[in-house]
Parts: structure tokens; sequence; C-alpha cells
């Protein structure tokens, strides 16, 4: 079977395309700018050169017509006709409290993902926008909702509550969903496997990106994550403040003359590494001038590195204890010193690495000593491929 993920932003298209008998990519690409002059699409299929188009696309329904057009194309093309997609598997942001797991896209699920357009706003308007121009272009193929929140359900009300008049989660459902669950759910599928799929696990995984997130994870199953009813909460990220005393927010739209909007541009857009360093949003290039002797940019990664560590030892106490810890995304695959800087925190729990293990960039491994209590696990993650995997076992049923 033959499947095809899509990702859809507000004017951006990711695609790729799966051969589930051997979880092979086939072909892979991206669609910029819908809707605004110098639309293009880059299409790379597997061991060939990338080919690049620059036409108009005024909405997703063009655009993916044109992905179907390349994707069936005689030169670089990687099938012969549009049926041989089995189904098409769709990230979308937010499920609400509604989907603990992926669904089959039927008419009731599109209603339930308009419904948590006010939770998601720039993300599921334009995941159903993907969903339906799918339905118009290729009418009878199923198509699969696979939610970031849904492998977070499983948290208990004790979790996932806040402390607010309790008619706002009635009425309004205010309460913490948590994000990034499909790479929570694919790394900790792998994490499993690696400890030899061990009953009782206790496993904490740790996204860490521009945007992060912790999710604590027993037996499978998330009971606790640090991201909240939106992805502001938690981790001190790129250009997000994460975790602040909220009594903050009224304090300084007083003091800034700021509207509800501001502040939340602000707190989005403006804060985090960004603001504590003064350099950049790319933990690279803050790495790059703390190495150079510069106090600010160590300042916010020393605030990254210590609110990761927190979070881990206060998961630890939630799991009554933990077998791996797991690092993955962007930073965590790929930086060898902020995962030694967040280890260290960590050996008052009984966590030992191997530096020479832990010097390894996108590579499966565990650094952990052989003596030590924890297992430390660099996995990449693959959310395009647990959506394909998510979607062929929902149509195999």
């Amino acid at each position: 079977m033959k499947i095809l993920v899509l990702n859809c932003g507000s004017s951006s298209l990711k695609y790729q395309v799966f051969d589930m008998d051997t979880n092979e990519v086939l072909a892979k690409g991206l669609v910029e700018r819908i809707g605004i002059e110098g639309s293009n699409l880059k299409h790379t299929p597997s061991g060939k050169d990338s080919v690049k188009f620059e036409q108009p696309m005024e909405n997703h329904d063009v655009a993916i017509k044109l992905v179907m057009d390349c994707l069936v194309n005689p030169e670089y093309g990687v099938i012969k006709s549009v049926d041989e997609i089995g189904g098409v598997g769709h990230r979308v942001v937010h499920g609400g409290k509604y989907f603990s797991d992926s669904v089959v896209v039927n008419e009731e699920v599109k209603k339930i993902i308009k419904a948590c357009f006010d939770l998601a706003p720039l993300h599921n308007p334009a995941n159903l926008m993907g969903i339906e121009a799918c339905e118009k272009i290729m009418p009878g193929t199923p198509q699969v909702a696979v939610f970031d929140t849904a492998f977070h359900q499983s948290m208990p009300d004790k979790a996932f509550m806040y402390a607010l008049p309790y008619e706002y989660y009635e009425k309004l459902e205010v309460r913490k969903y948590g994000f990034h669950g499909t790479s929570h759910k694919y790394v900790t599928q792998r994490a499993l496997a690696m400890l030899g799929n061990k009953e009782d696990s206790k496993i904490i995984t740790c996204h860490l990106g521009n945007g992060s997130s912790l999710a604590a994870v027993k037996n499978g199953k998330v009971i606790d994550t640090t991201m909240g009813l939106t992805p502001l909460e938690g981790l001190v990220m790129g250009t997000r403040c994460g975790d602040i005393d909220p009594a903050i927010i009224p304090y300084v739209m007083n003091k800034e003359n700021l509207t509800a909007q501001e502040i939340d541009t602000v707190m989005n857009k403006k804060s985090g590494i960004l603001a504590i360093s003064g350099i950049s949003s790319d933990f690279r290039d803050v790495e790059d001038a703390m190495n150079k002797g510069n106090d600010r940019a160590r300042l916010a990664l020393d605030m990254f590195r210590y609110k990761v560590a927190k979070y881990i030892g206060e998961y630890y106490i939630a799991l009554g204890g933990c077998d791996a810890i797991v690092f993955t995304a962007g930073i965590g695959e790929n930086s060898a010193a902020h995962r030694e800087a967040i280890c260290k925190y960590c050996e008052c729990l009984g966590l030992k690495i191997d530096a020479e293990k832990n010097s390894v960039r996108g590579k499966e491994i565990d650094f952990a000593t052989e003596d030590s209590k924890i297992r430390a696990f660099v996995i990449p993650t693959n959310e395009e491929l647990m959506i394909a995997k998510d979607t062929k076992d929902l149509l195999d049923k």
C-alpha cells in the first residue's frame, strides 16, 4: 500500500509518499506561498534530483492538484496513477478532548476539527483545507486525520486540569492538551523496542527543537506533558516564553499599553531564547555566541537546559522512577552539548553518560554507561512515518 502524508499550513504544504510494504519514502516535497505571489513547488523523488516549479497557486486545491501531477509524471513521478495511493494521512494539530487516536475522516470528524479552530487558529483551518482539497481531487480515497494532541489524551484529570473556575473547563474546554504527540508517540514506540518491550515501562521523552516539549510516558501511555491549552506552556523555546507567572501578563499590558493580541504576540514570537540572548531564536547561533563569551547567550541556554532538567525531575517523580530518557527533534538529535548539560543535572537520579557515545548527530543510540540506572537514548523522530503507519493501520482495519 502507498500512503500520501500531508502537512498543510495556511500558505504551505509538505508531503511525502511512502511504500508501506518497505516503509520507504518514494518522494517528498514542499509547496510554498500558496495564495501569494511567487507560489512554488519543490518535488524530490527518491534517488533523483529535485525539480522546481514556480506558478500561481491561488488555493490548496490547485497546490494539491500540482502535487498529484508531479507524482504521476513519467519523468520524475513515482506512481503511474493516483489510484495507487491507498490513503492520505493528514497532520491535524488540535483534536481537543475528542480524539485519543487517529481517525478516518467523515463529516462528523470535520465538524470537530472545525470546532477546534479557536484552539489552533493558525493550524486547524489549514489542516481542514488540505483534507477537503484531497476529497475533491481524490474522491473515494480514504482520508485519515492524525492529531498532534491525540497521544496525550491518556492524561488523568489531575494532570490536565487547571485550577481555574470549573465552568471554564465545562463551557470553554480550558485544559491541558499537549502537542508534538505524533513525535512523542513515534519515539516512545522505538524506546520501548530498545528496552526490550519491558513491562511497567517508565519513559521521559524530550522533543527539543525551536518548539520543545516533554512527556511522561508510563506503559506506553502519556500521564503528563509540558505544553498546555496551547503550545506556549512549558519550556523556554526559540521565541516562546514557556511557564511564567500569569500576573505578568496584565502587569505588562497595563505598563506598556498593550492589547491582548499584542501581549500574545510578545509571548509567542518575541520571547524565549530570542528575547534573552538578543541574538536569534536559532539555538546554533546562540551557542556560537555563548562559545565566544556572550553572557546573554549563555544565560538563554542555561535557562533552557535548566528547565528541561527540572521537568525531567518532576516527571521522574510522577512516573515513580525512570527507565529511559529520550532525546529527539532538531536539538535533541543533533546537539551533544545540550544533551550533556541536561544529563549532568540528572546525575543525582543515577544517570551516567558516555561522552564518546554521546558525540553523535541524528543517529539512534543509547549513550548511557553500562552501570547507569537510567538509559539515555537519542532517537531521530519520524512524524511522517508515524502518520503513514497510523493511516495504514486504520485502513487495514
